[in-house]
């Protein structure tokens, strides 16, 4: 168990943003990830792990533990459907692949999200009308305090969109782990319906879709519109889209008749941020090595050496454009180091 010091963050965020961390580790084992929080001497810590749904602003003066705890494996089965356990230091979109190699139908939908498995729960990741509550079961996480790791059941994580307990109540008390998901082997349920899948397996023709047409079509739209983190430092989507009233929305729909929107039920609908920025201006803005992306504004990137600093500046700015012209509140996705 090596605590290093002095150690660049920016391998270990998907914006690419150079802050140090004071002191470093990497966890790999439960029985390692006790000692670690039983250490006096490092009396505040600092819980990374994929790095894809953080900006972080400053440098960490804690002790920065990585999460990289690794394994997947079935838990029970039967002829129509297989829970398996996901340790959380796998990378999301790996395991995704893992399914479709079994023919395990569930998450290719959710194909092409950055990030470790430990953090989707966090957020409830969801793409194209799928949310990870669709097919978890339930989640193991460390308590902080104690060190004693406790089961969360599907009900105890408190979904709702892009959240969970563990970004409210739980929020900093629980390192989660491993997470259960409970797939279908056979009459795999397809989700063609939302964004542009069906168009996309058109141009794939494809008549038929299989999970891994779905999956295939995911990442062609993805690949389309969202740059690679790789490529150019970004978190994916920095705000959720917004969720307004029937009221909200008709006054909306009367000031700009062309705004898109997706019905959630009969007094809610959701309003795609992309566009509410796009109608701002920002659209491929940049603002020294911060900007918006030119294909997709929803995302905000570093172009190269940007701080944290100001891409929340950035970020900000956006959000007072958009509450002027709209009167809609953006929230961020992103959890905002400060």
């Amino acid at each position: 168990m090596e605590i290093k010091d002095n150690i660049s963050l920016k391998p270990y965020n998907t914006f690419g943003i150079d802050v140090i961390a004071k002191h470093f580790v990497e966890v790999t084992g439960l029985a390692q990830l006790q000692r670690l929080l039983q250490l006096s001497a490092y009396p505040d810590k600092f819980i990374i792990s994929g790095g894809s749904n953080m900006l972080l602003t400053k440098d960490i003066e804690a002790l920065v533990m990585h999460i990289n705890l690794k394994g997947i494996r079935i838990v029970e089965e039967d002829q129509e459907t297989v829970t398996i356990k996901i340790m959380a230091g796998e990378n999301w979109h790996d395991l995704v692949l893992w399914t479709l190699d079994h023919d395990y139908g569930g998450l290719e939908n959710l194909s092409l999200i950055p990030g470790n498995t430990g953090t989707a729960p966090i957020q409830n990741i969801g793409a194209y009308g799928v949310e990870l509550k669709d097919v978890f079961v339930g989640c193991e996480a460390m308590n902080v305090q104690n060190q004693e790791l406790q089961a969360f059941s599907k009900e105890d994580c408190q979904f709702g969109y892009r959240d969970s307990i563990f970004k409210n109540k739980a929020k900093g008390k629980y390192i989660i782990t491993s997470v259960m998901l409970k797939l279908t082997k056979a009459n795999h349920k397809l989700h063609t319906f939302y964004g542009a899948i069906e168009d996309e397996l058109k141009q794939m023709n494809v008549v038929t879709p299989t999970i891994r047409d779905i999956s295939n079509a995911v990442v062609s739209i993805r690949s389309k519109k969202l740059p690679d983190p790789k490529e150019i430092g970004n978190s994916g989507s920095f705000f959720k889209n917004p969720v307004v009233s029937k009221k909200t929305f008709e006054k909306l729909q009367k000031k700009h008749p062309n705004v898109p929107f997706y019905k959630m039920d009969d007094d809610t609908y959701k309003i795609p941020t992309g566009w509410l920025i796009e109608q701002c201006g920002f659209k491929g803005k940049r603002f020294g090595d911060a900007g918006v992306h030119e294909k997709q504004a929803l995302v905000l990137v570093n172009y190269g050496n940007a701080r944290g600093v100001e891409i929340l500046e950035l970020a900000e700015k956006v959000q007072k454009t958009v509450a002027t012209k709209f009167g809609i509140r953006l929230f961020p996705e992103v959890n905002i180091i400060k």
